[in-house]
């Protein structure tokens, strides 16, 4: 007996199982929505070129320096192309690195670079948007002058180039280990031809990473045919030199070949480690299997998040991922040798030690982020933190390849330790974790010194008194639960004392937060719209901005106010107020503003979450929606501020999946209007947490009620450990504010 419907049935099954898979496995392809020159143009800084998540090399072009506004070596505003260089920093307000600067090229020979006044006597080459291809893990470009098309890609410690030249153009390769952007400069470097296709060397420089030693070799697909040595502009004999600047051109014979590939494998402890990392993750010379390693890595990290958006959504979203997955960076070789802080060599240490720390901007949301979507390498941040610690006597404040910058306030690897201690992350010293947190909030630095006696920072003894003031009080909140957590009572309750210093600096009759002189009175004159870039108690902002720098305690900075009223009123006034920041010196990084918050600058990024504290939601709702639209796009210039190597992304990503951690520590996420239709989580164990948006438009930024699995969810905020169990969030959405959800104060956040 047959029954063709049944057989014909379960064909057409089969057949729609199968493009279902496809349509599946297409969507999967996540690096399709990502824009690398997303905050590529004015302040956003980021990092344009090739890389794989959390890698050690950042491949990219390097342009004329122009300013502030060229830290990551690239602005979208150049036409400019001095060379491709290995490391890059992304979205910070220093400039640094630009390590061993490559250029293919034809023609006469530079071995000094082109300037804006003067492009042609030089090396570099003007470009054209038009002709570059960036994607991650991928970057393409023609340079102009020479009619060269260079392709670059990397594994985690190794870039590849492909260079392919004009046919019959004589070929040659400049490598300069002088040139570096901003702060950073050479003071020994090394070069030696070791085989007929093989350069050895080392960069040592003097930046913001005060002593910086890399180490790198190069592996060329065709023979060099001959070596020229300079020290600077200096023609020196011989195919090994020794100098402060250092610089080759390598000559080749490709007769009827037109191309060029290089391998060059980066190391911070040795020549050898450096050629050992390209046989250990490029022993190939498949440039384009390089690519789709780098894309398929690329989309596993973006996969984390799965949403449903639209396109230009999608694109801004996914982007943001990409630019968070950029820092902390690998800072040891496949071998797990690394250099430490203590200008030692570790040798296969047991766990990846990382650097690129910039913990002012990212303990805030990128450090908690990463405990959702990063669970396989929190430990090993912290293992890091701990070796930093054991090595240079405390815990680190900005840490850059193996150096302690200093840069910025207070001790945010603080909270980022204890965030992750009460999420469950124990694989380290747990003792010695906490003896690190003690030991660093005891130094006598940064006017930490009246900190320990319970007094206030005098405002006519040190500059920025009111932000180290306030910082240091979010860190000893931190200390605090987790002294309690072990039963260290007296530690408990000293902590606790100095967490509450904060209230010391806010004057009842301004309803600002202040600084004070030694003998208690308020610092005059004040204004609270001075913005003085380092020059006065605030970093980087003013008194309006920093006034909110409460996050482990809203519920004491309500009181400070004297009531819910105030307190709403004055935050009101915070996003309304007209006046122009003043100061002769006003800092660049006080941008992306709505009256005088400033979305540009990390301080701030929880205040429009203040809200939900006095029972309105729906302001929150209101400003977070406004941030987005504003500060958030798919254009070059779609970051309003430095992206500070993932904290500008972060803030996005938990703001459009409808939440974010106020408190950076305590495990709460408080509920604000979500920008997607969906966002599903892939969290441990194989569980998915997933949060939908019922009813959302454009208009409908309105929380109205939510559910957890089918059941009735009251609370304003939602628990770390509630999503890790994984389940289906549903909130619904509508175009005026609940008058009853979230107001209570049973389920307003702690």
């Amino acid at each position: 007996m047959s029954f063709p419907y049944l057989k014909t049935s379960l064909i057409a099954l089969l057949l729609s199982t199968q493009l279902y898979a496809q349509q599946k496995n297409n969507s999967k392809n996540l690096t399709q929505f990502v824009n690398p020159l997303i905050g590529s143009a004015e302040h956003g800084h980021v990092f344009v070129g090739a890389n794989v998540p959390f890698g050690a090399v950042q491949l990219g072009p390097v342009n004329i320096f122009e300013g502030w506004d060229w830290c990551s070596g690239y602005n979208y505003a150049s036409n400019t192309i001095l060379g491709f260089t290995h490391t890059h920093l992304s979205g910070t307000g220093i400039g640094d690195l630009n390590d061993i600067l490559v250029l293919p090229f034809t023609g006469k020979t530079f071995v000094n670079k082109i300037t804006k006044d003067n492009l042609t006597n030089g090396y570099g080459s003007t470009f054209s948007h038009a002709n570059e291809v960036v994607k991650p893990g991928f970057y393409s470009v023609l340079l102009d002058r020479y009619q060269i098309k260079a392709k670059l890609s990397t594994s985690e410690r190794v870039g590849f180039h492909h260079y392919q030249f004009p046919a019959k153009a004589d070929a040659h390769v400049l490598i300069d280990l002088a040139d570096g952007v901003g702060w950073d400069a050479p003071v020994e470097t090394y070069l030696k031809q070791v085989s007929a296709t093989k350069i050895v060397g080392y960069r040592h420089s003097k930046g913001w990473a005060d002593n910086q030693k890399l180490y790198f070799a190069m592996e060329y697909s065709e023979p060099i045919a001959n070596i020229r040595l300079f020290s600077d502009s200096l023609a020196i004999n011989g195919n090994e030199g020794t100098a402060k600047k250092i610089k080759a051109v390598l000559d080749f014979n490709l007769k009827n070949k037109n191309e060029i590939l290089v391998k060059v494998g980066i190391s911070p402890v040795s020549i050898a480690n450096a050629s050992e990392n390209i046989k250990a993750e490029i022993p190939h010379w498949d440039f384009e299997q390089t690519v789709k390693n780098a894309d398929q890595k690329w989309n596993k990290e973006l996969n984390k998040i799965d949403i449903s958006a639209d396109a230009k959504t999608k694109t801004i979203f996914y982007t943001a991922m990409y630019h968070t997955a950029f820092a902390p960076s690998l800072f040891n070789d496949h071998n797990k040798d690394y250099f430490g802080t203590d200008r030692k060599v570790y040798k296969n240490a047991n766990f990846n030690n990382y650097t690129t720390f910039s913990l002012w901007d990212t303990y805030r949301a990128l450090h908690p982020l990463f405990t959702i979507t990063q669970a396989d390498k929190v430990n090993d941040f912290i293992n890091s933190f701990l070796a930093i610690y054991q090595q240079q006597g405390r815990l680190p404040v900005w840490h850059l390849m193996g150096n302690e910058t200093n840069c910025m306030n207070a001790n945010h690897s603080i909270p980022v330790i204890v965030d992750a201690y009460f999420k469950g992350f124990r694989k380290y010293d747990v003792n010695l974790a906490y003896e690190a947190l003690k030991t660093t909030a005891m130094q006598k630095r940064d006017g930490m010194n009246y900190v320990q006696k319970i007094e206030h920072i005098p405002a006519d003894t040190l500059l920025e008194t009111v932000a180290n003031a306030l910082e240091y009080a979010i860190d000893d909140w931190c200390i605090a639960q987790m002294a309690k957590d072990l039963n260290k009572k007296e530690d408990y309750a000293y902590f606790t004392k100095r967490s509450l210093l904060y209230q010391k600096y806010f004057d009842k009759e301004t309803q600002f937060m202040r600084g004070k002189l030694a003998n208690g009175d308020w610092k005059t004159p004040f204004n609270p719209l001075s913005s003085e870039h380092r020059k006065n108690d605030y970093v980087e902002g003013n008194a309006w901005q920093y006034t909110w720098l409460v996050p482990q305690d809203p519920n004491g900075l309500v009181k400070l106010f004297e009531g819910e009223a105030n307190f709403s009123k004055k935050l009101d006034q915070l996003f309304l107020i007209k006046e122009a920041l003043v100061g002769e010196d006003v800092s660049p990084d006080i941008s992306g503003l709505i009256g005088q918050y400033a979305q540009g600058n990390e301080p701030g990024h929880h205040i429009p979450y203040l809200y939900s504290f006095v029972g309105e939601p729906w302001k929150t709702a209101k400003i977070v929606r406004e941030v987005a639209d504003k500060f958030y796009t798919d254009q070059p210039n779609g970051v309003c501020g430095n992206e500070d190597l993932g904290q500008m992304s972060a803030w996005y990503i938990f703001s459009s999946m409808g939440f974010y951690p106020v408190n950076p520590a305590n495990g709460e996420y408080v509920f604000g209007t979500p920008l997607l239709d969906k966002a599903e989580i892939k969290i441990q164990n194989n569980k998915t947490f997933v949060v939908e948006a019922i009813n959302r438009t454009h208009e409908n930024i309105y929380i109205q009620k939510i559910t957890l699995n089918g059941a009735a969810y009251d609370k304003n905020y939602l628990n770390h450990q509630t999503l890790q169990k994984g389940g289906v969030l549903k909130i619904f959405m509508g175009a005026t504010p609940s008058p009853t959800w979230g107001t209570q104060k049973t389920n307003r956040p702690n």
